[in-house]
Parts: C-alpha cells; sequence; structure tokens
C-alpha cells in the first residue's frame, strides 16, 4: 500500500516545481517533503524525480503521479456521494489545453462547474499537438488535442473543428503584400508564431505555398491575447482561430493574406476512463460547449468524425 502523504509529496513538488513551495502548500516542513519521496522512492526501488530545471517525474514517477490523481478524484466523489451536503475539500483538476481554447470558451464551459463544486484548477498550456503528452506523464487528468487516437485507459471524445486563417493588418498588407500573396512576396513578409512547437503557420505556408521554415522571417510571442495585438499592429501575420476574430474582420482591423485558404483543426477531449462524476460533468460541459463554439465535424468532411471511446 502506498501512503497518500508520499505521494501528495511527489504531486505538489512537481506541480510547485520548487520543494519549498510545496513544503509551504502542504504546512509542513521541506525538510519532511524530501523524505517523504526518498521514502517512497525506497518503496518502488526507483528514482522518482529528475531534479533539473523544470523538475520532471520519471516514467515511475508518472505511474505513480497518475495514481495519486486519480485516487484524489475517486475519493472526493465517494465522500460526495456518502454526505452530499459535506464539504469535502477542494479538488484540484489539472487540464492540458492549447492556448487559444484557453483564450477562448474553456472558461465559459467550466464555469457551471466552478459554481457548482468547490475546484481548484491547474491548467498546462501546450500546443494541440503536444497536450497529449501531458496526460501520458500523469500530469494533466485530461486535454485537448489536435490527435484522435486515445491513450491506453482513455476515453476520446470529438468536440469540434477550429479553423484558422492567415490574417494580417491593411497596413502590414500594403506594407509587404501591396501585390497580394504568392511564394515570392510571403518571404519578405514576417509571420508570427506561439512558440517554436507552433507548427500552424508552417503547415499552412508549406500547404499553399510551398514555403518552408527558414524562407521566412518569424516572431515568437507565447501568449494568444499579445499574438492577435501583435498583428492587429501591423507587425506580423499569423494563423488566427474564427472564433477569435468576427470582430476583428467585420471593423476592417484584419484581413484575409488569401482568402479561401485555410487550415481546419480537430479538437477532441482526452480523460481518464474513471467514473468520476466531476470528471463526467466536466466532459459533458467542454462537449456541450465544443458544440457552441467549434464548427462541426460534418462541415469538414476530410476530418472523419471518430467513434467515441468508453
Amino acid at each position: 500500500m502506498f501512503d497518500y502523504r508520499q505521494l501528495q509529496a511527489l504531486a505538489t513538488v512537481v506541480e510547485e516545481q520548487n520543494f519549498e513551495r510545496a513544503a509551504q502548500r502542504l504546512h509542513v516542513t521541506q525538510s519532511a517533503i524530501s523524505q517523504r519521496i526518498k521514502q517512497l522512492e525506497e518503496l518502488v526501488g526507483q528514482t522518482l524525480l529528475i531534479r533539473t530545471h523544470p523538475l520532471q517525474a520519471t516514467d515511475a514517477g508518472q505511474v505513480l503521479l497518475k495514481h495519486y490523481r486519480q485516487i484524489a478524484m475517486l475519493q472526493s466523489a465517494v465522500m460526495s456521494e456518502l454526505n452530499p451536503v459535506l464539504e469535502t475539500g477542494q479538488i484540484r483538476l489539472s487540464i492540458g489545453l492549447n492556448a487559444d481554447t484557453l483564450a477562448t470558451w474553456f472558461l465559459p464551459a467550466i464555469e457551471p462547474l466552478l459554481n457548482a463544486h468547490s475546484v481548484l484548477l491547474d491548467i498546462k498550456v501546450d500546443d494541440q499537438d503536444q497536450t497529449q503528452q501531458l496526460l501520458r506523464s500523469g500530469e494533466v487528468m485530461g486535454c485537448i488535442s489536435s490527435s484522435d487516437k486515445p491513450l491506453q485507459g482513455c476515453h476520446c471524445i470529438p468536440l469540434g473543428v477550429s479553423v484558422y486563417r492567415l490574417l494580417a493588418s491593411p497596413q502590414f498588407m500594403k506594407k509587404y503584400l501591396p501585390e497580394g500573396a504568392n511564394q515570392a512576396t510571403l518571404r519578405c513578409a514576417p509571420v508570427v508564431e506561439f512558440n517554436h512547437k507552433d507548427a500552424l503557420q508552417i503547415r499552412y505556408l508549406e500547404q499553399f505555398f510551398d514555403l518552408r521554415p527558414g524562407d521566412y522571417a518569424c516572431h515568437r510571442i507565447p501568449s494568444a491575447e499579445t499574438f492577435i495585438d501583435l498583428i492587429v499592429r501591423g507587425f506580423g501575420m499569423g494563423m488566427i482561430p474564427d472564433q477569435m476574430t468576427t470582430e476583428l474582420l467585420s471593423s476592417g482591423q484584419l484581413v484575409d493574406v488569401s482568402p479561401g485558404d485555410y487550415l481546419a483543426v480537430p479538437l477532441y477531449w482526452h480523460v481518464w476512463n474513471l467514473k468520476a462524476p466531476l470528471a463526467e460533468e466536466l466532459t459533458h460541459a467542454l462537449a456541450e460547449q465544443g458544440k457552441k463554439d467549434l464548427a462541426p465535424f460534418s462541415d469538414y468532411p476530410i476530418l472523419a468524425t471518430p467513434k467515441l471511446t468508453r
């Protein structure tokens, strides 16, 4: 049997990325945190934590992190079922999201859940092509991903399609693309990327203009809001989802660099296969909000809607 306090110490250190902050959060000494993790490592006979920056769980540590978070969620569900009136304490929901989802429809989706339950959010942001790794490593209990392939022990629920277009300001078009977008003119027009993992601009320019990374210059702005602001101010062009651009396009602040060309990015909710009411409620909330804010798969037949995995 595992000692719950030892598992909690490991999880908190990984979440806080710092032994001192983990100790403060658990109201124990830093040496107590170290001792609990050491005892857990001795129990399983393996190193559980890679003490680098950032702190990372080993493969064995990831297994224990997933186990701890699943137990914590199930424990909360059991307590609520035994006594619905009793305040069972705050449950931490660790979720992996892409930045655009976080900036647009995620909060409206979970607002009712936050009002109904004592929940603490722990959001980890990564590219939609990368978020599944957070679920695989046990860092999150669910993630929104562009992949339709479920991990072992997880459900995969289709949410909808996020449509991205290459947009720029009128002044940017006048300065860099006065003759319109083509392979030659785009080589001189700076692109805006979210970070080095952001492949949307790369895919778009390669698919429609046969341009490769290195053929054009790019800014890197790891903030969804500032990303758009830089484009509106005329310093670059970038891929922005339709749900963020209705007013910007109608007001003329942004224009489509190559009308008719777009990337349709499918989004899926991957979540642990747990019979926990809170997890099921979260899944339902995301699926319903996805119907409101994302395009349906039926609009993009090339993106085959996967069967719901249970």
